[in-house]
């Protein structure tokens, strides 16, 4: 399965999956805790730290991890603009950032495989009721995997689109985006059932 773990080895890459995933729910709830600009802020600036204490090219590989939230950025930001909240704002949009940062680094710095096996240790439980932990934890890492190949897709769609017409793509990208997502599902699936399934 392909991962998004970064080629670039880093020291993080030497630290267990569990643990980076336990540090990050904990800074989670920190960063929805903390409501003061300077403190998220601040929070903001330990994430970009552990990238740039890597090297550039691991910093640069985890700011273009956040382009797709742009549009969140840009509505958040006009609306409390528009309302005149603007601390408020600020607070909402270092909160997201740290935490959408924080989350790609625990994915860049661990193979997916691992990370799956962390999710079945958790989700092992579940069994009692008739809940399959592999398929609970396949399901988590094709979520992981799949949606930047989506939005990916969607990137060269409307640079397609862009390319033959001079026209906002807007909705019409909706059915060739949709029928793509279907067939790469599809594929998906019959690799796993050549594979002998999931079970």
């Amino acid at each position: 399965m392909l991962t998004l773990t970064s080629p670039i080895e880093t020291p993080l890459h030497r630290i267990p999956a569990g643990a980076k995933l336990a540090a990050l729910c904990v800074t989670t709830v920190i960063l929805f805790a903390l409501s003061s600009p300077l403190a998220l802020g601040i929070a903001l600036a330990v994430v970009a730290a552990l990238y740039l204490a890597n090297g550039r090219a691991f910093a640069l590989q985890g700011l273009r991890l956040l382009r797709p939230l742009w549009p969140f950025v840009l509505v958040v930001a006009l609306w409390h603009l528009w309302t005149g909240a603007l601390a408020e704002g600020a607070a909402i949009l270092m909160r997201m950032v740290a935490a959408v940062a924080a989350a790609n680094l625990v994915t860049l710095t661990t193979r997916l495989s691992d990370l799956m096996a962390v999710l079945e240790r958790l989700t092992a439980p579940l069994a009692r009721l008739g809940l399959s932990p592999r398929t609970l934890s396949l399901a988590v890492a094709l979520v992981i995997r799949f949606v930047p190949v989506l939005l990916d897709r969607q990137a060269r769609l409307c640079e397609a689109w862009s390319a033959r017409s001079p026209r906002r793509p807007g909705w019409r990208l909706l059915v060739p985006a949709t029928l793509g997502t279907l067939d790469d599902a599809d594929r998906v699936a019959e690799a796993l059932r050549a594979r002998g399934g999931i079970g």
